[in-house]
């Protein structure tokens, strides 16, 4: 069965999770260096507020942080972190399978591009994803998303002995107790 979006579904653009545990807060879509100044230009364009986080960084020496940020994240708009401020849940239009529309579809990251393939060896999708939950095994056309998520880790290659992971403070209210917020040593 080839992969596609479930209809009405927009999950993927809506929840946002913790990662690795509650105390980094939730993630944001994953934003290359090379795409970042894309984004904000996209945001500018449409008269969209973003907020951008680092998410990983690099130093060649233990420190108070990294000398190279390798990806950063784009945070939903929700004051949980929920939500891409791209999708538009404004509009009565529907995307082909029924989901909200993504203002910058066609510009979009590469990260929302490989979803829901979250591995490549071995090929693993994401069991949160609609379409994922209902399939058996990891089957079907993904190769323009795998091939994205190539370019993703081709990109955030390193040898710096040092890694860095930014925690957001962004997520649930009973969770602020748990949340950081700041670069952490990994």
């Amino acid at each position: 069965m080839d992969f596609s979006c479930i209809e009405d579904c927009s999950k993927c653009c809506i929840e946002r999770e913790y990662y690795p545990t509650k105390k980094f807060g939730k993630v944001g879509v994953l934003i290359l260096p090379d795409e970042k100044k894309k984004i904000e230009s996209l945001a500018e364009k449409n008269g969209i507020k973003i907020t951008i986080l680092p998410r990983i960084g690099v130093s060649e020496n233990k420190s108070d942080g990294p000398d190279t940020i390798l990806a950063y994240q784009m945070m939903g708009r929700e004051q949980n972190g929920n939500t891409c401020p791209f999708l538009n849940m404004e509009s009565s239009k529907r995307s082909p399978h029924g989901g909200y529309t993504c203002k910058i579809y066609d510009s979009r990251p590469l990260a929302c591009r490989a979803y829901p393939v979250i591995e490549s060896a071995p090929l693993t999708l994401d069991s949160k994803c609609k379409f994922c939950e209902r399939c058996d095994a990891p089957t079907g056309h993904v190769d323009s998303e795998l091939e994205s998520l190539v370019k993703i880790k081709d990109e955030m290659k390193t040898d710096a002995p040092y890694i860095w992971r930014y925690a957001t403070g962004v997520g649930e209210s009973q969770d602020k107790d748990l949340i950081e917020n700041g670069w952490f040593l990994v």
